[in-house]
């Protein structure tokens, strides 16, 4: 039996913006090497003071001649605002230590800063989040709950509460 369009809600729909990053998300890694999560979740990972003034703009791979060549950690290239630039050399470790986190494995080895303007984008206030239902945050707990880092495991939390608050609640 055929149903006429717009008589049953349609069960298989997508949010625009995660078909926007399904698409966006190939071409980012193949121009820039970066992939839209970390470029979304910029904020989450290094702190409000340092996005504020600062974006990743791209990752550069050392080239491989062989496929048995030993792996290299990549090159972060951060776009930052002129002395702000100061404050952000100063954290590169911590930097590159979370961003490596947030990959899973140590991905980069050494972040170069370009100076130059941050879009505004960045600056924009955000939307408010809806409260998290017992069960997201239960969810939440189970998922990093062996992680043994507190640090870790609270940007972990932090991370996963900004992506399930930023969703709308299914049901």
């Amino acid at each position: 039996m055929r149903h006429m369009a717009g008589k049953r809600p349609d069960r298989n729909a997508v949010a625009v913006s995660d078909l926007a990053t399904d698409i966006l998300d190939p071409v980012l890694r193949r121009r820039a090497g970066i992939s839209i999560g970390l470029v979304q979740s910029w904020e989450d990972i290094v702190g409000p003071r340092l996005a504020r003034t600062s974006r990743p703009e791209k990752i550069q791979w050392p080239r491989r001649m062989h496929d048995d060549d030993p792996f290299e950690p990549a090159v972060l290239v951060i776009a930052c605002e002129g002395a702000a630039a100061l404050h952000l050399q100063h954290e590169t470790g911590e930097v590159i230590s979370r961003v490596n986190a947030f990959l899973g494995f140590s991905a980069i080895g050494r972040v170069r800063i370009v100076q130059k303007p941050v879009e505004s984008g960045q600056l924009r206030e955000k939307p408010a989040r809806r409260a998290l239902a017992p069960e997201e945050n239960a969810r939440i707990a189970r998922v990093v709950g062996n992680v043994e880092d507190d640090g870790l495991r609270a940007a972990l939390e932090r991370l996963g509460e900004s992506v399930l608050a930023s969703k709308a609640r299914k049901g």
